[in-house]
């Protein structure tokens, strides 16, 4: 059985950023999303795809200078939920148009086993694109929002900042650990505030001036 996590993770929307649209005019979402999907929601060794059936379709053709290659291809994803193992089967079509014949049947065959797998997977929920199928698309939505940096966290962040200056016996590293930009990227990661940012510089110079002195953290 599915933890509750997952469950909740499967049954959000479809996040419109991740939504593409092909030259036909039809939406879907890519194979690598589909897969770092299952490997969030369900574990890296928590799912697992294979190749149940591959048929070429008809004899290659020529078009235009090119070869056209078609394939359709079944893929079985097995997802391991507790005790539970729960498999399910997609089908899908590929096809390769280039000038060298061997990299339109490469071309064909990953389509068709992307397409597959991803038909597969879809029938777990909406994060696989199951929300496309619904023609009024209500369960595709925007991005949500960022959730904001609570005060205690800032706090807590504000802290470490606090304790890291005082372990500091060197001016100079002091210094490039400020304004370093993995430093910097915390401080608007956790969304200071000026008032907050003034005050740790302000902290930050204090302790420079300490070790100009001579003086050492305690």
């Amino acid at each position: 059985m599915f933890g509750a996590k997952q469950i909740e993770e499967l049954v959000k929307p479809l996040a419109k950023s991740v939504v593409k649209r092909n030259p036909k005019g039809f939406d879907y979402v890519e194979g690598w999303h589909a897969i770092a999907e299952a490997n969030r929601i369900f574990g890296f060794d928590g799912w697992n795809r294979e190749t149940l059936d591959l048929v070429q379709l008809g004899e290659p053709q020529q078009v235009n200078g090119n070869w056209r290659v078609a394939y359709r291809c079944r893929v079985r994803v097995t997802v391991y939920a507790g005790e539970r193992i729960i498999t399910r089967d997609g089908t899908g079509y590929g096809s390769g148009i280039v000038k060298d014949i061997r990299d339109a049947h490469e071309g064909a065959v990953k389509e068709a086993e992307t397409d597959a797998m991803k038909r597969a997977l879809m029938t777990f929920g909406n994060p696989f694109g199951l929300a496309l199928y619904d023609k009024d698309k209500t369960n595709v939505c925007d991005d949500p929002p960022e959730p904001a940096v609570s005060d205690e966290a800032k706090q807590q962040f504000i802290s470490a900042c606090l304790k890291k200056m005082e372990a500091f016996d060197n001016v100079n590293a002091l210094g490039e650990w400020w304004k370093s930009d993995e430093q910097k990227q915390a401080r608007r990661d956790f969304d200071l505030s000026n008032e907050q940012v003034e005050a740790l510089k302000g902290a930050a110079m204090r302790r420079r001036d300490d070790l100009a002195k001579g003086k050492k953290a305690a």
